[in-house]
């Protein structure tokens, strides 16, 4: 269910039920901080905002499993690779006066080292290397993860995954193949996975995908 409407009430006595995404149009850069302050860290919906639109979204009960899953898989896949990397979780990612968004899970892999021993992100920190989605992503979401400069996203929705590359022009470029993880097959992969993770959990199902 898509909601769009102006807001009258603080955003943070709205109701949504899971599943539900309100848009909220003419926001100023101001008002986006005073929202996200007004709502806080601990809740379940999640934002992004770009070119003065704001979304603010609940996920759906069944979310939760592929979100920790694909990000589990993703720490093997790097420590089988001896590669480091920094978790961001769902951290807020902005782009001061542009844009701002909030992924299922957050990776830095080439710029961990910048991240170490951050409990706050600041304003010179990088964008993270790789954001992932579990979940329909708008176009709202998809543009603010342009205009903060992710170079990966990845989207997984209804069984598929979608890899996103962004190219030198600013447009991103849906792929086969993730270049962090080169030769790799993701899209067969993590699909897999996620449907295994239904018939017997994902503790089972990741230690089946570490042990293949």
């Amino acid at each position: 269910m898509i909601v769009i409407t102006r807001v009258l009430t603080p955003v943070s006595q709205i109701e949504l039920a899971p599943g539900s995404v309100v848009t909220i149009p003419n926001i100023s850069w101001l008002e986006f901080e005073s929202i996200l302050e007004e709502l806080g860290e601990k809740r379940s919906a999640r934002i992004a905002y770009s070119k003065e639109t704001l979304q603010i979204m609940v996920p759906l009960p069944e979310h939760e499993i592929p979100r920790d899953l694909i990000s589990d898989i993703v720490k093997i896949l790097l420590k089988s690779a001896g590669r480091r990397y920094q978790p961001f979780g769902s951290t807020t990612f902005k782009r001061e006066g542009a844009a701002g968004v909030e992924p299922d899970a957050g990776f830095y892999i080439l710029n961990y080292q910048r991240m170490i021993g951050r409990r706050r992100l600041q304003p010179d920190a990088p964008p993270p290397d790789l954001a992932i989605e579990t979940d329909v992503t708008s176009k709202t979401t998809i543009d603010a993860y342009k205009i903060i400069g992710v170079p990966e996203v990845w989207v997984y929705d209804s069984g598929r995954i979608r890899i996103y590359l962004l190219q030198q022009d600013g447009e991103y470029l849906e792929s086969d193949m993730s270049p962090n993880f080169p030769g790799i097959a993701i899209a067969q992969l993590i699909p897999a996975t996620v449907e295994r993770a239904w018939q017997v959990g994902n503790l089972q199902a990741l230690e089946e995908f570490e042990s293949a």
